[in-house]
């Protein structure tokens, strides 16, 4: 199983379903098996889908039959429970919607049914998406396929656990504050967020929404592009002008704002980054003006918490205690903060892209430290006492606040864990920066030493 198709890539995948010598049909079935092997330890899914698989397999084998294949024909992929599936539960990681049926696809499912993809389960979230890790009230906390003692990540934690774990080879993931890249960093995958506003959800779950992207995770950089390129049809990310031919400035920030970083991990991603200078890039040390986003951030996400959910503190089933605490939150607001943040955002934005006056890409760590143990956010790093809520993973945010497009790939480990850095690119150069980081994953060569261990039971 650890050298079969699961494990492949996409063009390899749609290749062998061309030319016959492998059928969606079983490899629909080998993603079932291995969802069944895996996810009691893992809990990566809120439900596995065989029937709905089985359908979408057997109609993309079909497909290659008439020789009328969609992009994504046979590919499996798995659904983050952020994201409608018709006819199956969207629980948003809540009790109060754990029994709820979706009676249509959200505009990104919808592409991807149209692509050929087979959806072959729905993924764990923390309740309403409002964690960096993935635990909620309906059952265990996601685990990484690289320590299962350790958290995956989130809120798109269950979507790269599935793809890390070789359940699927694509996870459809959103991220509004880090939700895709903080999970991609700690499960050893490459994970997208589009400019914003390139990528819709039409009829979807609305939260982040000032912010949110959904985007792909995937084990390579062809595969996240191949994703993209489904999710985003339209070209809009395509259209910006490339940032000229020949080597690119890239600025390195190894620190933004100050933040620490575990030393380990900073020694890895700076040794990453090197290899874009031996590319032939300008790679030039700067400190970015980055701050002020958590004073746009944490009013207008808590605003449209208090006005979509707030009427859960009063309502019959239990909230996770960040969620209670969100929606409190939200019911002291002063409405001049959230409009001060409104007003601060678009300024904001256009801070931030006047770094790429000087420079054509940002590069910094994805996270501030490597996965950490379940349950158990650091308090200190390199020494230094850190903040719950971003401590671990404050690299992320400012970037959904300015809305540029943002990649995570790994760039090596730290003691058997995956760690990672970012690349960010103008607006709309979406696929300028995947080709970047496609150079770099070619160079540091990470890919065949990049799969967990078949995950066991922590003792």
């Amino acid at each position: 199983m650890d050298d079969g198709p699961l494990w492949w890539p996409v063009q390899r995948l749609v290749e062998a379903y061309r030319d016959g010598s492998l059928s969606p049909v079983e490899v629909a079935e080998m993603a079932q098996v291995r969802i069944a092997e895996t996810d009691p330890i893992l809990h990566a899914f809120v439900l596995a889908t065989p029937g709905l698989a089985r359908r979408q397999a057997a109609a993309a084998e079909a497909a290659y039959r008439n020789g009328h294949p969609g992009p994504l024909a046979g590919v499996p992929v798995s659904i983050k429970d952020a994201f409608h599936v018709e006819g199956h539960v969207t629980t948003l990681g809540s009790l109060a919607h754990a029994g709820d049926v979706a009676r249509h696809d959200s505009g990104a499912v919808r592409r991807l049914r149209r692509a050929g993809a087979v959806f072959v389960g729905k993924t764990n979230v923390p309740e309403f998406c409002q964690s960096a890790t993935t635990d909620n009230l309906l059952g265990p906390d996601t685990a990484n396929p690289f320590d299962p003692s350790r958290t995956a990540g989130g809120s798109s934690g269950g979507a790269a656990a599935s793809v890390a774990a070789g359940t699927c080879t694509l996870g459809l993931g959103s991220d509004g504050g880090g939700s895709i890249r903080i999970p991609a960093a700690f499960c050893g995958l490459v994970g997208l967020k589009p400019t914003y506003g390139t990528v819709h959800d039409a009829g979807g779950f609305r939260a982040f929404s000032p912010f949110i992207s959904a985007g792909p995770l995937a084990r390579c950089v062809a595969d996240a592009r191949r994703m993209h390129s489904v999710l985003a049809p339209d070209g809009t990310a395509t259209r910006s002008t490339p940032p000229g031919a020949g080597p690119l400035r890239v600025a390195w920030c190894p620190d933004p704002e100050g933040r620490p970083v575990d030393p380990g991990l900073a020694d890895v991603v700076a040794t990453a980054v090197q290899q874009l200078a031996a590319g032939g890039h300008h790679v030039s040390r700067v400190e970015l003006d980055l701050g002020g986003w958590e004073e746009i951030f944490g009013p207008l996400v808590l605003a449209e918490e208090g006005e979509r959910r707030g009427h859960l503190l009063s309502g019959p089933h239990r909230l996770t205690t960040y969620q209670e605490r969100s929606l409190r939150a939200a019911a002291q607001l002063d409405p001049e903060t959230i409009r001060e943040a409104r007003s601060a955002l678009a300024h904001y934005r256009a801070r931030v892209d006047r770094c790429f006056r000087d420079h054509d890409v940002i590069a910094t760590p994805a996270t501030a430290t490597p996965a950490f143990e379940l349950g158990r956010r650091p308090k200190t790093i390199a020494g230094r006492r850190v903040g719950r809520l971003w401590g671990a993973f404050p690299f992320a945010a400012p970037f959904n606040v300015s809305g540029h497009p943002a990649v995570v790939l790994p760039a090596g480990f730290v003691g058997g864990l995956p760690v990672a850095m970012q690349l960010v690119g103008r607006h709309n150069a979406d696929l300028h920066l995947l080709s970047l980081a496609e150079q770099l994953e070619a160079r540091l060569n990470l890919r065949p030493f990049a799969r967990p261990p078949s995950p066991t039971p922590v003792s």
